[in-house]
């Protein structure tokens, strides 16, 4: 195998590092886009069929991803649950806000884990 497919293999190589820091985000933002139910009801007069549906759908969304993280299609499934967070914001406002920063976390979380196992490898 030349260097160049070898380096592309690496790109979806799956740490034990990575995973442990993107379940956390995850399960961390299971927990906010779960609280997002009451207020999108209760504060910005969401129905309450809908807010349940979105709030408790992505947190569930969440967990099943963290189950999956074993495998490198989960990052962009994950990913995807990045920007919906993001796009709640369309319901409650401050959303767009928290969603950015979950985002945030979820990239460093993967080029840090990346980087510091890539190192500790050497």
């Amino acid at each position: 195998m030349s260097g160049q497919q070898q380096e592309r293999r690496g790109l979806f190589t799956v740490t034990p590092g990575m995973r442990r820091l993107c379940a956390s985000v995850l399960g961390m933002e299971a927990i906010v886009v779960g609280l997002f139910t009451p207020v999108a009801i209760n504060v910005q007069g969401v129905a309450p069929a809908f807010a349940v549906t979105v709030g408790l759908g992505l947190a569930v969304l969440c967990v099943l991803v963290i189950g999956m993280l074993k495998r490198p299609f989960a990052y962009v499934v994950g990913s995807a649950v990045q920007v919906l967070a993001i796009a709640s914001g369309f319901l409650v406002p401050t959303m767009f806000f928290l969603g950015v920063i979950f985002a945030a976390l979820w990239i460093t979380a993967i080029f840090v884990a990346r980087r510091v196992e890539g190192v500790t490898s050497r």
